[in-house]
């Protein structure tokens, strides 16, 4: 029997390679794709550059990890809305609702941000390096046309949800909670009607 203090299990510290992809986001929010260098990114994750280079050869070899992380993260959130939702026709529909207009743990945060920094960055470099992203998103496309709505309807929620993220990221307005509210309402009427 053990009568000692209860101990807790701390989460492992990130490996090299993640604090690398760590370190390389947050350079490319502050000082964009120019101000990202392998010597910077192995600095500010506390790796040699001789450890960095283990895992990546070059910035571009970098910059496609960070966006394979990207859609990664795209994707895992993107599909736990969708299996928050109730089965049946609007599935789809009622997750993009929540991911684009939510005010919960999925709501736009500071991983949003840096996940934006690291798109617009990667699309300035190479606009190639967005295959990631786009595969993820056409695959959301092929679950809306299966999604058993009135063709239209669920590709429109789909872009009022990508247009606050770009509104977002871009900077180009931020409507208050009672703004956000009234659009994302309006939007589940439409989409009640159809059902």
């Amino acid at each position: 029997m053990n009568d000692g203090p209860a101990t807790t299990l701390a989460s492992p510290p990130p490996d090299a390679r993640t604090r690398v992809l760590d370190a390389a986001e947050a350079i490319i929010q502050a000082r964009g794709v120019a101000g990202l260098t392998l010597e910077a990114a192995a600095r500010d994750a506390g790796v040699s550059k001789g450890g960095l280079l283990y895992h990546f050869a070059s910035k571009e070899a970098l910059l496609a990890a960070l966006m394979a992380r990207l859609a990664a993260f795209m994707e895992s959130e993107y599909r736990a809305c969708v299996d928050a939702q109730p089965p049946g026709p609007g599935r789809v529909a009622r997750a993009n609702l929540e991911w684009g207009f939510g005010e919960g743990e999925r709501a736009c945060n500071e991983r949003h941000d840096r996940a934006a920094a690291i798109f617009l960055a990667a699309f300035h470099h190479d606009p190639a390096l967005l295959d990631p992203v786009r595969a993820v998103i056409a695959r959301m496309r092929a679950d809306n046309a299966e999604d058993g709505l009135p063709p239209g309807l669920g590709e429109a929620i789909h872009a009022a949800a990508d247009g606050m993220f770009m509104a977002r990221i871009f900077r180009l307005y931020e409507p208050g909670a009672e703004a956000r509210a009234a659009m994302r309402a309006q939007l589940e009427r439409m989409l009640e009607a159809a059902r």
